[in-house]
């Protein structure tokens, strides 16, 4: 498979908002074709040519190129079985390379995701499972580790990148609520990200670069949460 890749054709943006306002599944039937040329065929090249360059930033990066959902490119099918919401389709384009065993949505991970008329990328972990929660907070009460995290955490934030994930109201039990990272401790996943760019981005030559770029700068918070999972 060629996995070349230059830039998304406009044809990816126009497919989404027209898929916001046709959400059902005859539309989706007719322009089925319009998605795997404007979507999934582009989709697939990004994730093979960037993939390998993440590799220069973390080597044990995964970005699987299957269709089926199972691989980087997220499936377009909503899961609307216990949702009061049955538009069946998803309105936006999400894509993740991630690091560790078992699902990719828990691993540390880098991941794309294009709306109609918003364009974000973020680095991190979305929700921690229980177990890896209890290995985070370990962690971020160990003097080194938490320090590093600190540090990583504001040079992030210095760098213009929103640190976003939800977070308990008070400080978890078994730990003091002037805990030197109390903030850190109360994290229930944890990433950076950077918002509302132009979805047209993906349109233009340099998208590659800026994309590399941004998770280069984010990495850091990538490698500290690597050490949770290997």
């Amino acid at each position: 498979m060629d996995t070349k890749f230059s830039a998304f054709p406009p044809g990816t943006i126009r497919f989404y908002c027209d898929l916001e306002a046709n959400n059902n599944r005859d539309w989706f039937m007719a322009h089925k074709q319009d998605y795997v040329d404007y979507v999934q065929t582009p989709a697939i090249a990004f994730i093979g040519t960037l993939g390998s360059r993440l590799k220069e930033i973390t080597p044990n990066i995964i970005a699987d190129l299957r269709t089926n959902g199972a691989g980087s490119l997220m499936r377009i099918y909503r899961d609307i079985r216990f949702s009061k919401d049955k538009t069946p389709y998803k309105t936006n384009l999400g894509i993740i390379f991630w690091e560790g065993a078992g699902k990719k949505t828990e691993n540390p991970s880098f991941y794309f995701h294009l709306a109609p008329y918003d364009l974000g990328l973020f680095c991190g972990v979305h929700m921690f499972t229980k177990e890896r929660l209890a290995k985070y907070r370990k962690a971020v009460d160990n003097e080194s580790r938490g320090e590093e995290l600190s540090q990583i955490m504001a040079a992030i934030k210095e760098a213009g990148y929103q640190i976003g994930g939800d977070q308990y109201k008070r400080v978890p039990t078994g730990f003091e609520a002037d805990h030197p990272w109390a903030e850190l401790l109360k994290y229930k996943g944890l990433h950076a990200s950077i918002s509302d760019l132009d979805p047209e981005l993906i349109t233009k030559p340099e998208f590659m670069d800026y994309t590399f770029e941004q998770w280069r700068k984010m990495a850091p918070l990538h490698h500290w949460l690597v050490k949770l999972v290997v």
